[in-house]
């Protein structure tokens, strides 16, 4: 399970906002629902490390964050799970 530090709820992060992964320093470049299911939503938050240029995203089901949150890597053209263990924002 991740650790989660924020000083906001997660669906209020918007573009341009601050976020550490474990340390690391990102930029949010947009925030998106993946799949409406109906009682829940998977959301997605783009990120991206300025100083490489890579591509990440945050996922979550809007009614679970804390059990759900996962960390991703954009190579080529599929996402690949990183593990996490504590995010800020």
């Amino acid at each position: 399970m991740v650790t989660i530090k924020g000083k906001k709820d997660i669906s209020k992060i918007a573009k341009g906002d601050a976020i550490k992964v474990d340390g690391k320093a990102y930029e949010v470049d947009a925030c998106e629902v993946l799949i409406d299911h109906g009682e829940n939503k998977e959301m997605a938050i783009e990120v991206f490390d300025k100083k490489t240029d890579k591509d990440y995203q945050l996922r979550y089901f809007d009614n679970n964050v804390e059990g759900t949150l996962e960390f991703y890597e954009l190579k080529d053209i599929m996402y690949d799970r990183i593990e996490i263990k504590k995010i800020e924002f």
